[in-house]
């Protein structure tokens, strides 16, 4: 009887250690679980992402992170195997490239939101200019800041404006190129430039600059971000709810308070 008084106590505490490694081990699985799903955007978008995330976060159960920059350089990182579950572009161009290598969901495809080209200058400068003919009458500019026409589509939408007005050419000796349009900005607010272009969503986030006038739209090709779930993505149905999330008034109404619009 004394024996079997000790191993039941025992068997008891054995049984109640079991159930707590095996809760233990459920809870850290559930922790486990939770997906991360990274979405590689065009630099344009950081002010409003950053607002939708903790949104789609709390609703989703899912952590979102954000691969941003030039719209080439993350096509680039997308065909060199970089992992990506969602791309939004600023223009149709890489998203064509994307799609033609069949490294997208063709059918997730969809158009977000759009922009436009802004001429910025810095507010400690004090320029007016209503056009960009009155550049040359102004000895003062001798630096203009855009970004590179070959990976960032802010800087392609510009070379086609300028070119539209036979401006591109006449303009070289004072282009500086940029890595992305927020790059641009950067230049134009420490003085490392003395104008330049940029989308007009990106003026609007920048208290040191001043809106000297947006390019003509008809001048360029359409300013158009598509977006689209990548065909290697591990999250396929949350890749696509964020585009569905995208797509919604609520993530529209923080696009348009940051200068997008479709």
């Amino acid at each position: 009887m004394k024996r079997c008084r000790i191993v039941f106590p025992l068997l008891i505490a054995i049984i109640l250690l079991s159930s707590c490694g095996i809760t233990d081990n459920k809870q850290t699985n559930e922790i486990k679980e939770k997906a991360t799903l990274t979405i590689s955007a065009a630099i344009s978008l950081t002010d409003a992402l950053e607002e939708m995330k903790p949104i789609f976060e709390k609703e989703h159960d899912v952590e979102l992170t954000f691969n941003l920059g030039g719209s080439g350089k993350l096509a680039q990182q997308i065909q060199q195997g970089a992992p990506v579950d969602v791309f939004i572009s600023a223009n149709q161009d890489w998203m064509d490239i994307l799609e033609h290598e069949k490294l997208i969901q063709s059918d997730t495809r969809k158009d977000i939101t759009g922009n436009k080209i802004a001429f910025i200058s810095s507010k400690k400068t004090n320029l007016s200019i209503d056009s960009l003919e009155e550049i040359d009458q102004l000895d003062s500019v001798k630096q203009i800041a855009v970004g590179n026409p070959e990976t960032v589509p802010a800087g392609k939408y510009t070379e086609q404006f300028l070119t539209s007005l036979n401006k591109w050419d006449e303009l070289q000796d004072k282009l500086i190129l940029a890595k992305d349009v927020r790059q641009v900005l950067t230049y134009v607010e420490t003085g490392n430039a003395d104008v330049g272009f940029v989308y007009e969503s990106d003026a609007k986030t920048s208290n040191q600059v001043n809106i000297l006038f947006t390019a003509d739209t008809t001048l360029h090709d359409p300013i158009v971000y598509p977006a689209a779930v990548m065909s290697d993505t591990e999250h396929e149905d949350l890749a696509k709810d964020f585009l569905r999330f995208l797509e919604s008034d609520q993530a529209q109404d923080i696009l348009k308070s940051y200068g997008f619009n479709k």
